[in-house]
């Protein structure tokens, strides 16, 4: 097992979704992400597309993005619906960054609870891989998240707890994201946390907010702190972003 690190040098940007829609912004984001890993030149990406089956559309755009890049990566793809690597470890412990795509959070996490891939992606985190992933690989980090892996419905879950708090993503682009999010905080379904909009990240380092990030077209986007405040009402609070595109 790689070595730990501080807890300041542990590295989580969760991005609330859409990149697949705005793919210079996926660019822009890929290269920023980069930037935080050890290795910049050649730095070696693994990419999990769990969340849709695998879907070769999802490992087509990631080709697609990388190839874009300034500088050369190593991309590899995990797959878990055709053979599975044996060593798992070796591989998810071996990157400079996990990246994981969108889908559908809930059988995701049933699909690395199986595995053990939540046990080592924490593992991963500790010892200083980046991690990073949109949409139901933005959501996954936190304690629990809002997600519609059930169709035409919201549900709260459990998620892989290594970031405190709760998550819901695509804030701004899905119609009643926003009253589905407040109406679980407010009844305590869903413990206080974060709302991210489309195209939008918020970098954690260690457990605390490094910064917030933009690639959306919509130059408004934004995360939020959403919380119960003393006497019960709802409080959302904006986190301005650092945009990464003209």
């Amino acid at each position: 097992m790689p070595a730990h690190v501080a807890v300041n040098q542990r590295q989580i940007v969760a991005i609330g979704g859409s990149l697949s829609k705005m793919p210079d912004g996926a660019i822009a984001m890929m290269e920023y992400l980069i930037t935080l890993t050890k290795n910049k030149e050649n730095c070696r990406i693994l990419v999990m597309n769990t969340a849709t089956g695998d879907a070769d559309s999802t490992k087509v755009f990631s080709y697609d993005v990388c190839s874009a890049l300034s500088s050369p990566c190593k991309l590899s793809f995990l797959s878990f619906f055709a053979r599975t690597p044996m060593d798992l470890s070796g591989l998810l412990l071996s990157q400079d960054m996990i990246f994981v795509n969108g889908g559908n959070t809930k059988s995701m996490l049933a699909v690395w609870r199986e595995y053990g891939v939540d046990k080592l992606l924490a593992e991963a985190w500790a010892s200083g891989i980046v991690l990073a992933g949109s949409s139901a690989g933005g959501i996954c980090w936190f304690d629990s998240c809002v997600t519609d892996s059930f169709a035409e419905r919201y549900i709260a879950m459990p998620a892989l707890g290594i970031l405190s708090g709760s998550c819901c993503p695509h804030y701004d682009g899905e119609i009643g994201r926003r009253a589905s999010y407040h109406a679980m905080i407010t009844s305590g379904e869903l413990a206080d946390g974060y709302a991210i909009d489309e195209g939008t990240g918020i970098h954690f380092k260690g457990t605390e907010i490094h910064k917030i990030i933009s690639v959306s077209p919509n130059t408004d986007a934004a995360a939020y702190k959403v919380r119960v405040a003393q006497g019960g009402a709802l409080e959302e609070e904006v986190l301005p972003s650092v945009r990464l595109v003209d």
